[in-house]
């Protein structure tokens, strides 16, 4: 019973905070341009292959000196 109340309220929650919100624009809303394919491939998917590799770079400096 407790649980069928928490996820109906949670559901309601939801429901009431839904994206209608999102037609107006907030004082200070200033939306830029949109990324193109190149760049949104760029951030999302090479810098962070790009970031583990370098950690990973690092953390293996201090194993390899020692043999």
């Amino acid at each position: 019973m407790r649980a069928g109340a928490v996820t109906a309220a949670a559901t309601l929650m939801m429901v009431m905070s839904s994206p209608a919100m999102a037609l107006t624009r907030d004082d200070g809303d200033n939306p830029g341009t949109g990324l193109s394919v190149g760049q949104t491939l760029g951030l999302f998917v090479a810098l962070p292959i790009v970031a583990f590799a370098v950690i990973a770079g690092l953390c293996m400096i201090p194993g390899s000196k020692k043999k």
